[in-house]
This record gives structure tokens, sequence and C-alpha cells, in this order.
């Protein structure tokens, strides 16, 4: 109830310095009592994913905490999930400043973050350090000054280093703002990298005695020949999962507004009917073969609904959640 004025208050920073604030006080109140100012209790609704049990379907998206320094507090407000990340084998600085932006007429949020992470080793100490009780899930990316035909060996050094600590791997091959990384999800760099990955998961699997599923994550401004080729090579490589969608570089929904010609990738209420189109044309092209995780511009429960409805197993939010506060979690959660 009190999210509106804390908004408020958020609003006139910038919104990194914010989105650091913010983080600056989840990390004081987290194993104090002053947690019960974000815990909230939500209804059961579990959910079988991936070979995984999820206590509700509703996860937070990668790139908010990107390297696992709020796991708990995060978990506290209610997620059946959260997903860190992206993280690179080496620490980034990520994109000049300024690099994120509010739309906020659209409820949009535009971002050139570029994977800014203090590397994989330090995320992996955070999660030693937490208690979340749901699934975590570590989102993966190749460091912006490796070449893209290398790029496989990121994804798999990465692997290597979160697997015994993952409930999921996802990969992130749909960052718009990683020059080249997009060109991952096509023909022969696109089975290169998935063959790969099977290969290390197989590996990982007997060297821990623990199946960690892998999911990748894909752009929503692919057309529908090339969401029908990746999802077949999903499928022929045995992948776990795939999460629908990345942000877009679509501007439509958004011109005119302040900060529509600002480079990089736009999430929010802007990307929700193109996220549903994409999980609806995935589903019926994947017939139940892998789960798919909703993701993109959710920002009620009604907006869920259409994701699941669409055909995703599993939800996540982001920019909503920036919106519309923890209150948001409780409301789908509940009602779904």
């Amino acid at each position: 109830m009190f999210y509106p004025l804390i908004r408020k208050a958020l609003f006139q920073l910038n919104p990194e310095r914010a989105h650091e604030f913010t983080f600056q006080q989840l990390r004081r109140i987290t194993g104090t009592p002053l947690e019960f100012l974000v815990r909230q209790s939500v209804a059961a609704k579990p959910v079988n994913c991936m070979g995984l049990s999820f206590k509700n379907p509703l996860g937070l998206a990668a790139g908010l905490d990107k390297d696992g320094e709020c796991i708990d507090a995060l978990g506290a407000m209610g997620f059946g999930s959260i997903e860190i990340g992206t993280v690179t084998p080496r620490p980034q600085p990520g994109n000049d400043k300024p690099r994120l932006f509010r739309i906020v007429e659209a409820e949009g949020l535009i971002n050139r973050m570029g994977f800014n992470n203090h590397g994989v080793d330090n995320l992996v100490e955070n999660v030693k350090k937490s208690h979340f009780g749901g699934i975590l899930g570590i989102n993966i990316g190749k460091n912006k000054d490796t070449p893209v035909e290398n790029g496989k060996d990121d994804y798999l050094i990465c692997m290597e280093k979160t697997y015994s600590y993952a409930g999921y791997i996802a990969v992130n091959i749909s960052s718009p703002n990683t020059p080249g990384l997009r060109s991952l999800q096509y023909g022969e760099a696109l089975d290169d990298l998935l063959g790969a990955i099977k290969t290390k998961q197989a590996e990982l699997h007997q060297k821990h005695h623990k199946y960690v599923p892998v999911a990748v994550k894909i752009a929503p401004d692919l057309s529908h020949e090339e969401l029908i080729q990746v999802a077949d090579a999903l499928v022929r490589y045995n992948i776990d999962g795939v999460i629908a969608t990345n942000t877009t570089l679509d501007r439509k929904l958004v011109a005119g507004l302040n900060y529509c010609e600002q480079a990089g990738g736009l999430s929010g209420r802007p990307l929700q009917s193109r996220s549903t189109e994409v999980i609806r044309l995935l589903s019926a092209e994947l017939q139940g073969r892998l789960p798919i995780i909703g993701v993109g511009g959710i920002d009620s429960l009604i907006a869920a609904r259409e994701k699941l409805d669409a055909g995703a197993t599993l939800i996540q939010i982001y920019s909503g959640f920036i919106f519309k506060g923890p209150g948001l979690v409780k409301d789908i959660v509940n009602y779904l």
C-alpha cells in the first residue's frame, strides 16, 4: 500500500541510481527484523516444470539482481523462483552511462546495460550465502570482448562454475546490448552452441550426480519462420525449456514518447502483446515437447493469465515489478 509513495520518491532519481539505492536498502535489512517490511505471505500454487517443483508459477526475471546480491530479500516477497544474472565469466562494467531509461507514460523501460556484472565467481559466493527456499535460476552470457565465434566457451565456463548451485541455468543469447550476441539464435551458430551446452550438461550431471535443467532465452523480434527454426533446434538438442522473451528493438508502441529513440532493449507494457504472441506461436510449434517460461510486459493478473493461456507453464516479471511494486507478486500468485 506504501509503494506508490516509495515509487514517487524513487522516480525522482536517475533510474540506475534508484536501483542502486533500493538494493542498498534491501541488503541492509536482509537477515534483520526489518525484513518484515518486504515479506509477504502468498498462496501455495505448486507447479512442476523442467523436472523441478516450483512453489508458485511466478518468478523474477533476470536483469534485476545481476550479481545475486538480494536473493533473500526478493525471495521474501513471494516469488516462486528468482533468476539472477546475466552473469559473465569475467567482471565487466557494461556500456557507458546513461544506459537505463523510464518511459513512464507507457510503463516501459529501455536499457542498454551490456551485461554489467562482477563476474561469475562473485555471483557464486553470493549464492552460497543465500537461503532462498524457491527455485534459483542463473542466467549466463558471454563477455563483450569475447568474439562471437568463441562465445560458447564463455557459456561453458559459466555452466561449470554455477551448475552445482543452480536450480536451472538460463542461456541468454537474445540481449540486444552485446554486439553480435543475437546471431547465436540462428543456424549453425545455434546448433554449435546447443550441442556444446548439452555435452557439458551431461558431463556435469555425471560429475555432480545432479541434473540441472537448461533453458534458452530468445528474442521477441524473431520472425515466425525463425521461431519455428529455433523451436526445432531446441527440441533436437533436448533443451529443457525456453524463456520467451527478452527485450525488443521495436519502438512502434512508444513512438513520440520521451526516450523512445534511445538505443537498447524495450521492456514492460509495450512488449506485452508481442511476447504473448511469441509464446502462442512457440506453443503451437512445440506441442508440449518442452515448457515455455513466459516473460514480457506482465503488469497485472490478467496479463499473467494471458501468458499462461497462450501456453506458458511459468511466468516472470521485471518492469511490471518496478512500476507496480511487490504487491503485484501477491496479486498475481493469489488469484491465478
